[in-house]
């Protein structure tokens, strides 16, 4: 496992991720890939399965401190009082009294940015997130964040994978110190049929998820994989026994097209950058 160091923040590069997983996979799983050596789990409030998180931290046991635990935030709660409260939930649910990482999920108007990013600061201030960052920001709104914390921000946490350049929010986040999460990494299945991702994979004798989750941290990003298969955990996990030439590294950045993004709920997202 590779360590990314951002804003004084060093985080696994590879994370177990929890996106839309029921209680009893996500305490099962969480459980059984620290077990096997995984040691940064990711969840957020609206997932609805914190509890389970904290419940499978608790059954590996594996001790708090050696977990990087990441929650975020959710837009509903973003003034300073329910903020507040939120975060106090949800460290009851993980059955902790702080996370390594605290993320607004999205971009929201409805509460200013100075008060959302004032909370974040006063909750890591408070000792209950060792590091802040933000999730879905595009480059406006990242460096917005950054000018307005107190405390140095760690991460910004958007979706990433080989159809969609994030050259611009790349550029801006290593201009200000902070690392990229990447989410979404197999573009909802999509890379699984890609031929050009099979062809690399096949030279490799790995699987395409192999491929695609060791081109994002070969890059120096975060990235995070999902199942409720140990068998295929494994497999993600097994990603750093081998490298990526940069032939391979450019074909796969090459795949990207305008029409690439996957994840922009009406509502919650923000304007997003163009290539210039």
């Amino acid at each position: 496992m590779t360590l990314v160091n951002a804003n004084g923040a060093s985080i696994p590069s590879l994370g177990f991720g929890t996106f839309r997983m029921e209680a009893a996979d996500t305490e099962r799983m969480v459980s059984h890939v620290l077990k096997q050596g995984c040691r940064h789990i990711d969840t957020a409030q609206i997932y609805g399965n914190e509890a389970a998180v904290g419940q499978g931290i608790k059954a590996s046991a594996i001790p708090r401190p050696d977990v990087f635990l990441t929650t975020k935030v959710w837009v509903a709660n973003y003034g300073r009082d329910a903020f507040l409260a939120s975060v106090d939930e949800s460290l009851k649910k993980l059955q902790t009294d702080y996370v390594d990482l605290l993320l607004l999920h999205w971009p929201n108007t409805a509460v200013s940015l100075e008060e959302q990013i004032a909370a974040l600061n006063d909750v890591a201030k408070a000792g209950k997130a060792r590091h802040i960052g933000v999730s879905n920001f595009n480059t406006t709104l990242m460096k917005e964040a950054a000018r307005l914390s107190r405390l140095p921000l760690a991460n910004n946490q958007v979706e990433y994978h080989p159809y969609l350049d994030q050259r611009p929010v790349i550029t801006t986040a290593r201009e200000l110190g902070m690392s990229i999460t990447a989410y979404y990494a197999m573009a909802d299945g999509k890379v699984l049929g890609d031929l050009a991702l099979q062809a690399i994979a096949a030279a490799h004798q790995r699987s395409v998820a192999q491929i695609v989750l060791r081109w994002i941290v070969q890059q120096g990003f975060v990235t995070l994989s999902k199942t409720v298969s140990e068998v295929r955990a494994a497999e993600n996990a097994a990603i750093f026994d081998f490298e990526l030439s940069a032939d391979d590294m450019l074909a796969i950045a090459t795949i990207a097209h305008t029409n690439g993004r996957i994840v922009s709920p009406d509502g919650l997202a923000p304007e997003w950058d163009v290539l210039g």
